[in-house]
């Protein structure tokens, strides 16, 4: 279902493009798979190499198209990889990847949605619950909010104590019942299930607990900060739960 590109080590992006991409997708969730198909023909006429790197922003065949904030990014693995859990807590702590795979592993499956108004129908995802480094880590009384960094040195994300608590938002090792791959933002990802896309950060390397919510990098440039998928970026329906 899904299109990797292995090599893939991302594109940047410029404000105006996302926010016109945003914009499409505001009606796109009726739209999407005939202005998809149509912007597709259109790139793919032009240019057969996309000097535009407009085609990796675009879901094919319904499924996933990839991009990054940073103009390359490096690969992890069982060697390298940490995450760090610091910021507002008791016990500090710093995970391998082998001992984030030997803590209890939580499945969700759930559509996964992009907020230009592409979706991937019931995609699994497994890891562990952010709630259990919490609790392992824990949290101090003053605590609101969680910061979370990513290995590219580029991307940040955001999200309220009370969210991250959630049974579905995962510190994701794998996708589709597979290892993560790094085009996916692995080794390990955020995945926060009820939220648009762009809150599950790829390569995640550090997890901040903090007093306050501070915006992430694409809510620096537009975005909501509370992006519940149905009620996010001038939608006014129920958030999905």
């Amino acid at each position: 279902m899904t299109t990797d590109h292995p090599d893939f080590e991302g594109t940047p992006v410029g404000r105006r493009l996302v926010l016109g991409m945003l914009g499409l997708g505001a009606g796109g969730l009726v739209a999407a798979p005939y202005v998809q198909r149509g912007i597709e023909s259109f790139l793919g006429a032009a240019s057969d190499k996309d000097p535009t790197g407009l085609t990796g922003l675009l879901p094919n065949g319904g499924g996933f198209r990839y991009y990054s904030v940073a103009t390359s990014v490096p690969r992890k693995n069982e060697q390298n990889y940490r995450l760090t859990v610091d910021g507002l807590v008791e016990r500090p702590a710093t995970y391998t990847l082998d001992a984030l795979r030997a803590l209890p592993q939580n499945r969700v499956v759930r559509d996964v949605q992009c907020v230009t108004g592409w979706r991937v129908p019931e995609t699994p995802f497994s890891g562990v619950s952010l709630s259990l480094l919490l609790d392992a880590a824990g949290v101090r009384p003053e605590a609101k909010a969680i910061r979370f960094t990513c290995f590219d040195g580029a991307y940040s994300e955001s999200l309220t104590l009370q969210q991250a608590r959630r049974d579905d938002v995962l510190v994701c090792l794998q996708m589709q019942d597979e290892p993560v791959s790094h085009s996916h933002g692995g080794p390990v990802r955020l995945y926060v299930a009820p939220m648009y896309f762009y809150k599950s950060a790829k390569w995640l390397s550090g997890i901040t607990v903090t007093s306050e919510v501070r915006p992430g990098y694409w809510e620096e440039r537009g975005y909501d900060v509370d992006a519940w998928v149905g009620g996010s970026n001038g939608r006014s329906d129920t958030p999905t739960v």
